[in-house]
């Protein structure tokens, strides 16, 4: 698997790349592989103020739904709207394709995420 390192992860298979003063988060590429072909991606509020693992959205690919966490407490500030009409964008480019950005109330707390090699680790025992 190849994980670019300009970024942190969890362990429920988000990335989260620091975008200015907020995190862009997406799914990664072995979130994806696992779900298939995705057919929706949404139910995330802009707005909304989430605690660190709370649902900020869903996935749905044509074999399962699977939720997507806040990696951090903060806001939900946007949700990219192109998603809507083309969920497949994520198959094609899971690490370039953010779903949500979430204005963090403390920005240290992206330090505590895991790097590539955390997540490798939990991605290769399942």
């Amino acid at each position: 698997m190849n994980l670019p390192s300009d970024r942190k992860y969890t362990s429920s298979h988000e990335w989260v790349k620091v975008d200015g003063d907020v995190l862009a988060v997406g799914i990664t590429d072995n979130a994806q592989e696992q779900l298939g072909d995705l057919v929706f991606v949404g139910d995330v509020n802009p707005g909304t103020t989430l605690a660190q693992g709370e649902t900020a959205g869903v996935v749905e690919s044509v074999k399962a739904a699977s939720d997507i966490y806040a990696p951090v407490n903060g806001e939900i500030v946007a949700f990219n709207e192109a998603l809507a009409d083309a969920p497949d964008r994520i198959n094609e480019a899971a690490f370039d394709t953010w779903i949500f950005k979430i204005r963090p109330n403390d920005m240290a707390d992206f330090d505590g995420l895991l790097d590539a090699d955390g997540y490798q680790a939990i991605a290769d025992n399942g």
